[in-house]
């Protein structure tokens, strides 16, 4: 019976550590397995509880309060400074979405694929989940596409990776490298995202769990643990796959793009290890990022301006939140379409969520700590590990944006 109730109550945390897998985060991790073999493997498992620790917040949150993030900081906070965080959440927000759509006409294009169907399936796909009203049927969607991620791993294990090498450089870190810190930097930027923080915490309370129930915060802390190892596990399936293939004939390869990793791995591992299963992998990381990405954004828009927002409500209902949902993917969408200026724009979508991570995690450590109950609340061990983690996310957030400009 327990078991039958965590698969019913599972899903906002699954769904925000698939998303958190997206296009540009596998990239990374595809970079730093070409550039310096299993060297950064032990940070994606030292990331595993970072991402765990900073989401069961939200958990915690949203099963106490019954509200979204949004909603907490305008209660807490006032009015400025949830629209400037509502503002800023909207603009990382499409911005990632461009990034998603680019992955997912990159997927494509190694098939001849052309980008307006790509894209245009993409879009379709998305605008097509808001007519199914009810959050539980997207998230049943969500899960479904994004667990085709695995290919990810499976073709890390079908490119065979030596596990004596992976012994000997898993302890070598070329800490003083300035290249090497770059990518640590970069690795620990793509692990938490601003948008899940508001996803999870929202996907709760539209999913109607409480704190009422004990066995909630217990299936919720599972699905958020199950969730982060899951998405750390496809993050090292990137990471060996290139490590053991491009990192071991041409480690200066240049990989900025997925049609620039795609074409490095197949000539080792063939086309279906190196093109279709990278593909599925790359477009079902887009596709889950987008879903995630549209209902944070719409959501936390909603939750700021205090108007109604929930999968549950017809448009009538919550006309602001099919508005958010909706003008963000068309807008993605037709950015990528039009193909102006988008590295330029990618860039500032980083800067931007690298500017504002150290603002979103502030105000969820903050309300926390203000609003939980003791039974509920953060340990002692908990703040200090915390505070850890927000100091030195905010500190590499800092060097990132100063490398952008270096």
């Amino acid at each position: 019976m327990r078991l039958l109730h965590f698969f019913v109550i599972a899903g906002p945390g699954c769904m925000a550590m698939l998303a958190d897998t997206d296009a540009g985060s596998i990239v990374t991790a595809a970079q730093s397995g070409a550039r310096w073999g299993y060297r950064l493997l032990w940070l994606q498992i030292l990331l595993i509880p970072v991402l765990y620790l900073v989401q069961e917040l939200t958990v915690r949150l949203g099963l106490y309060t019954g509200k979204g993030q949004g909603s907490l900081i305008l209660e807490n906070f006032g009015s400025n400074w949830a629209r400037l965080t509502g503002l800023v959440l909207f603009v990382s927000a499409i911005g990632a979405l461009i990034t998603e759509f680019v992955g997912i006409a990159a997927a494509g294009s190694l098939f001849h694929i052309s980008a307006v169907y790509s894209v245009g399936l993409g879009v379709l796909f998305l605008l097509g989940i808001v007519l199914s009203g009810s959050y539980r049927r997207v998230e049943r969607i969500g899960i479904a596409v994004g667990l085709f991620e695995i290919a990810l791993v499976i073709a890390a294990f079908m490119a065979h990776p030596d596990a004596r090498t992976i012994g000997e450089q898993f302890f070598s870190a070329p800490i003083r490298n300035h290249e090497y810190l770059n990518l640590v930097a970069a690795n620990v930027g793509a692990v938490i995202m601003p948008w899940m923080i508001f996803y999870q915490q929202s996907a709760i309370v539209d999913k109607g769990l409480c704190c009422s129930c004990t066995d909630n915060y217990s299936c919720c802390r599972w699905d958020t643990a199950v969730g982060s190892v899951f998405a750390q596990a496809v993050m090292a399936g990137a990471l060996i796959l290139t490590a053991a293939t491009i990192g071991k004939v041409n480690p200066d390869a240049p990989l900025g793009s997925v049609q620039q990793i795609a074409y490095a791995i197949t000539p080792l591992m063939g086309r279906f290890g190196g093109t279709i299963l990278f593909a599925v992998g790359i477009t079902s990381a887009a596709l889950i990022a987008s879903i995630v990405v549209s209902l944070a954004a719409a959501w936390g828009v909603s939750e700021m301006f205090g108007a109604a927002k929930s999968f549950n409500m017809g448009l009538k209902e919550a006309p602001g939140f099919y508005a958010a949902y909706t003008c963000g993917i068309i807008a993605a969408g037709v950015f990528v379409l039009r193909g102006s200026h988008l590295v330029g724009l990618t860039i500032l979508v980083e800067i931007v969520n690298t500017l504002m991570l150290p603002l979103v995690l502030g105000f969820l450590f903050l309300l926390a700590m203000r609003l939980l109950p003791l039974s509920m609340g953060v340990k002692r061990w908990e703040k200090a590990v915390l505070v850890a983690i927000y100091v030195t996310l905010s500190a590499l957030s800092i060097v990132t944006v100063v490398n952008m400009f270096t």
